[in-house]
């Protein structure tokens, strides 16, 4: 889909460059890096990017030929790993990154709204997230689009507590 702006947003192609887009993540995690949180997405092989986008579906958002954005929608999958990940009507996303130089100018808001369609779509009511509880600043960019607090989550993969948020996007059906 060809946005107001040029840009373009389409699912990852298997053609597309998996190095370049953990190159990416690498980039847009770097202020966490930086900070001691050791996220997935900082050091991340193009091998792993590979896996974790086939897990789910995989978002990219590009401008003459380069990936500046991106973002991986999870359908509700009982057994992936938390309390709230494990209910039938949660999806949740992860992978999310915007070139930092193009950060704050609705990349990212965009890509959130993509994602509360796509677990719309997959059927869930709830769309879900986590992030280091020390990551501040991502807690109040979510909070700031509606996502609330519901568990704490201590993955074997990182260095730091979670948080897990989520935000309502459907009506439960009735019945």
């Amino acid at each position: 889909m060809v946005l107001p702006d040029g840009r373009v947003l389409r699912r990852l192609a298997p053609s597309d460059d998996l190095v370049a887009l953990t190159d990416l993540l690498h980039r847009s995690y770097k202020r966490l890096a930086d900070m001691g949180l050791r996220f997935v997405a900082t050091h991340q092989s193009p091998e792993t990017t590979r896996e974790r986008a086939e897990e789910g579906e995989c978002w990219v958002v590009e401008e003459e030929g380069r990936l500046i954005a991106t973002i991986t929608v999870y359908p509700p999958d009982p057994g992936d790993g938390t309390r709230w990940y494990d209910r039938g009507d949660v999806a949740h996303f992860g992978q999310f990154a915007v070139e930092p130089e193009l950060q704050a100018q609705g990349i990212g808001s965009m890509l959130i709204e993509l994602a509360e369609e796509r677990a719309r779509a997959f059927g869930a009511t709830e769309l879900a997230l986590d992030t280091s509880e020390q990551a501040g600043h991502l807690i109040d960019y979510y909070e700031a689009r509606g996502f609330r607090f519901i568990e704490h989550v201590q993955w074997r993969s990182v260095n730091y507590r979670s948080v897990v948020m989520s935000k309502t996007v459907a009506t439960p059906p009735s019945g």
